[in-house]
């Protein structure tokens, strides 16, 4: 009887295993809660009265919309960054901004580096899964050169920045102000201390360094470390390296030239300054529109052809596997072959020798199609709620769902019906729409992936 009694409890003992082994959180999940309960952390310590310089409570809507903003690495704002909150709660920003930007499973396996822990098979996925890579293998060591990269490149970005700012406010606050907006122009963020740089807009030393961190840290960590491999061991860059380098020179070129002609002679923006600055300014513009959120030309002051220019911009974003935001590069580069392909009337498309696959057509369209249409639904929203022009709300729900931060001073104004919304986009635009949509619905992706139906042949065009 009693050697019953165990079997049956062995085989319940069992059955639990196994239904809690079922219930155990897949990769995307992981990365969905770990952002989530940062950006909780976040807000809570924000709303205390250490974090604000009048040491009073901050509102729970302002301290959770910053909190989503810095984890998600944008820079929209509702209050005034430097003015308002104390080194306290800068440092609980710069911080969420350097744990979004590298992702937390990174400084995760970063800490098992420092203790010495035996990084888990399951950890491992859940790293390739953060930083977009298809192959588990190589993952953890990819994860210490991105962080020893990081370091080393905001270290270098900090200690440009100082040389500026010490001899204007002195060692210790020039020292962490170069700190502060090393890590954020590096992550892609935007936030920072001067209200838009403001005494900095024509020093080419910040602009440049700032420019140099937001491009690094937009092209991505694969692009890094093929090109690490390429002066190390002489390796050729792989084909998506190449796609981006080259993508993302053209992009900042293309944007530059289109922000340049249409503001040339517009007096409220470049119209009054010199030839030199006007080209800097510029250039300026195009790196900071594609994720940075660094403002220094006015964008509320100009031309709505430009701000249709940057709108287009900010929806690209940068490199996947990296700090920035937006439907990717590598993406975009693949629905231009994809459109040329087709316009051609070729049923492969083809790159450096190279079949693209049917399904990364489909994936890079589906982001394309979804983050613009969330971008655009939320600017409809938000322009219905606050009864302001549609062109205002897009550039804000476009510059949310891209992480991006640049904004028509609309962030300060909103109603906690449009911040909500506004947060929801920043927070989809970071972690993936298709991450959460796959989170989400993973069970039905699953039962019906084994099921085939016959072919539908439709008319198109």
């Amino acid at each position: 009887m009693k050697k019953q009694n165990k079997q049956i409890v062995s085989a319940s003992f069992k059955r639990r295993l196994k239904t809690s082994a079922k219930r155990r959180l897949n990769a995307t999940q992981i990365i969905l809660l770990g952002f989530i309960l940062l950006i909780l952390l976040g807000a809570l310590l924000l709303t205390l009265p250490i974090s604000s310089k009048n040491g009073g409570f901050t509102p729970i809507s302002q301290a959770l919309f910053t909190s989503v903003s810095a984890t998600c690495v944008t820079g929209l704002s509702v209050v005034n960054t430097g003015a308002y909150w104390s080194t306290f709660g800068q440092i609980v920003i710069i911080t969420l901004i350097q744990i979004g930007g590298l992702g937390f499973m990174t400084l995760a396996v970063m800490l098992s580096i420092f203790i010495k822990r035996q990084i888990t098979p399951r950890e491992r996925i859940v790293v390739a899964q953060s930083l977009g890579l298809n192959e588990v293998g190589g993952a953890v060591r990819l994860v210490k050169r991105i962080l020893i990269g990081t370091f080393a490149i905001e270290g270098a970005g900090a200690v440009a920045l100082m040389t500026q700012f010490i001899p204007k406010f002195g060692i210790a606050k020039g020292i962490y102000y170069g700190i502060f907006h090393s890590i954020s122009a590096f992550c892609n963020a935007g936030f920072d201390l001067l209200n838009g740089l403001e005494g900095f807009t024509y020093n080419y030393t910040v602009g440049i360094t700032l420019m140099l961190l937001i491009i690094i840290g937009g092209i991505g960590f694969i692009v890094w470390d093929d090109i690490v491999n390429l002066i190390k061991k002489h390796e050729r860059l792989s084909i998506y390296s190449r796609l981006v380098l080259i993508t993302s020179a053209v992009l900042i070129i293309a944007c530059a030239l289109l922000v340049g002609m249409f503001e040339w002679n517009n007096p409220d923006t470049l119209g009054n300054l010199s030839v030199g600055d006007k080209i800097y300014q510029s250039i300026f513009q195009s790196v900071t529109t594609r994720t940075a959120g660094f403002d220094l030309i006015g964008n509320t002051h100009m031309t709505d052809s430009s701000q249709l220019i940057c709108l287009f911009f900010m929806l690209i974003g940068g490199a996947s596997g990296s700090t920035a935001g937006g439907v990717k590069v590598g993406s975009l580069c693949v629905l231009i072959i994809a459109i040329l392909g087709c316009a051609c009337g070729r049923s492969e498309f083809v790159v450096y020798k190279r079949r693209i696959p049917g399904d990364a057509v489909i994936r890079a369209a589906t982001m394309f199609v979804i983050n613009l249409s969330c971008g655009v639904l939320g600017g409809i929203l938000v322009a219905v709620f606050e009864r302001i022009p549609l062109l205002t709300a897009l550039y804000e729900t476009i510059s949310a769902i891209s992480t991006v931060g640049l904004s028509l001073s609309l962030s300060p104004t909103l109603s906690l019906i449009s911040m909500i919304i506004v947060m929801i986009l920043m927070f989809f635009g970071r972690v993936g729409v298709l991450t959460i949509t796959y989170s989400i619905m993973l069970r039905q992706s699953l039962s019906q992936s084994c099921i085939k139906y016959p072919e539908l042949n439709l008319m198109i065009g």
